[in-house]
C-alpha cells in the first residue's frame, strides 16, 4: 500500500512525524510518502542520524502548512498546497491509498470532503474511536466529527462501525449499542429516540441502548452517538484513566511495602499502560468518505504516528471503503424512502 504522511501535522512539529515515518519505511511493507517542506524534512532525516533516506520512502514536496489554531475551511481553501491538501490531493488522484495526519481534525475532515469526496449516499463521515474495553476493544462512533447530528446519520455511523470493527478487528458480527441515559428504548433524547427505529432496519446487529458505564465494559462492540456526546466521553475516559494511574503512584510511593508490592507486579502495570496508551492504536479512521483516512491525535509520539501508518495500509489493503459503500447501495432504496417520510 502507498500511504501519505502529513509531515508537519501536530502540536509536535516534524520529528515525531519523520522519525515515524523511517520506522514505517524499514519495517511495514508500504511505500510512505513523507509530505511536507522538503528542505526541512531533509534536515530532519540528517538530524536524526539517518545517513540515507529508506528505498521506500519518498519526500513529496508542499510549500504551506495548516495552522493548528485558524479557521479548517478557510485554511484549506488559502493553501491547496499545503501538506494536509497534497496529501488529500494524493489520495484523490490515486497516487496514495490513505493517507495519515496528526493535524487540526476540523482541517482534516475538510481537506477530506474537498478532495477525495464522500462515499455515495453518505450523508455525513464520522471518527471510529477504537476504544480499549474489559473485553477488548469497541469501536466509538462518532468521536468528535460533527456537533449537530441527525437520526439517519447516527444510522450511517453504527453500519460504518460495525464495518470497520469486522475488517480491522475481525469481529464476526459486531454488535451495536445507541448510547443514552438508560437500557429502556422510551429513555433518551429526542435524537436517540427518533435513531432506534431505523437501527432495528439497516442490516446491523442491533443491541439495544447502552449507558456511560456500559462502555468501558465492552457490552457492545460498536457505541453510536454524536460528536459532541462522543468526544467528551473520549476525553472523560482519558483523563478520568491517567488520573488513576497518578493517584496509583501516589500511592505506591507512599508506603515502603507498597514499593515492594508494585516492583513484583511491574509487568502487570507495564501491560495495563500499553493497553490504556492510545499510541497503540495509532489514531481512528475517519469513516465515510472515499478513502482512508486517519487522524492521530495532536499530540501524538512517533509510535503512535507509525501505528497509524501501519492501521492505515491495513485498512487500504481491506477494501473498507468498498465494504461500506456496498452497503450503503444495499439500504438505498430504504434510505430514501424514510427521508421522504421525515420531510411529511
Amino acid at each position: 500500500m502507498r500511504i501519505a504522511l502529513d509531515a508537519h501535522g501536530g502540536d509536535n512539529g516534524l520529528k515525531p512525524n519523520v522519525e515515524a515515518a523511517l520506522l514505517a519505511a524499514e519495517n511495514l511493507e508500504h511505500e510512505i510518502f513523507l509530505v511536507g517542506k522538503a528542505d526541512e524534512i531533509k534536515e530532519e532525516i540528517r538530524r536524526g542520524g539517518s545517513a540515507a533516506v529508506p528505498e521506500r520512502l519518498h519526500i513529496v514536496h508542499a510549500p504551506d502548512i495548516i495552522e493548528m489554531a485558524k479557521e479548517p475551511v478557510e485554511e484549506c481553501r488559502a493553501k491547496p498546497d499545503s501538506s494536509l491538501m497534497v496529501c488529500a490531493d494524493m489520495v484523490k488522484e490515486n497516487k496514495a491509498d490513505g493517507f495519515v495526519s496528526a493535524g487540526n481534525s476540523g482541517a482534516i475532515m475538510v481537506a477530506s470532503l474537498l478532495k477525495i469526496k464522500r462515499i455515495n449516499g453518505i450523508l455525513r463521515p464520522a471518527i471510529a474511536i477504537p476504544y480499549p474495553t474489559m473485553k477488548g476493544v469497541s469501536a466509538l462512533i462518532d468521536g468528535g466529527a460533527n456537533m449537530d447530528t441527525k437520526p439517519w446519520h447516527m444510522a450511517q455511523f453504527a453500519i460504518m462501525g460495525s464495518i470497520y470493527l469486522k475488517t480491522l478487528f475481525n469481529v464476526p458480527n459486531p454488535s451495536v449499542g445507541i448510547l443514552s441515559i438508560g437500557e429502556e428504548e422510551t429513555k433518551g433524547n429526542g435524537l436517540v429516540l427518533e435513531t432506534i427505529p431505523l437501527l432495528k432496519t439497516i442490516g446491523i446487529n442491533y443491541y439495544g441502548p447502552v449507558e456511560g458505564r456500559d462502555v468501558p465494559e465492552g457490552l457492545t462492540d460498536v457505541v453510536v452517538t454524536d460528536g459532541f456526546t462522543g468526544n467528551i466521553a473520549l476525553k472523560l475516559s482519558e483523563g478520568l484513566a491517567k488520573a488513576i494511574f497518578r493517584m496509583l503512584k501516589n500511592e505506591i510511593e507512599s508506603k515502603f511495602i507498597y514499593k515492594i508490592g508494585a516492583f513484583l507486579m511491574k509487568k502487570l502495570f507495564t501491560d495495563l499502560r500499553k493497553k490504556l496508551n492510545p499510541d497503540e492504536s495509532g489514531g481512528a479512521p475517519l469513516l465515510g468518505v472515499n478513502g482512508v483516512v486517519i487522524v492521530a491525535h495532536g499530540k501524538s509520539s512517533s509510535t503512535a504516528i507509525y501505528n497509524a501508518l501501519r492501521i492505515a495500509g491495513k485498512l487500504a489493503k481491506s477494501g473498507l471503503v468498498e465494504q461500506i459503500a456496498a452497503h450503503m447501495q444495499s439500504i438505498k432504496d430504504k434510505m430514501e424512502s424514510e427521508q421522504e417520510k421525515s420531510e411529511v
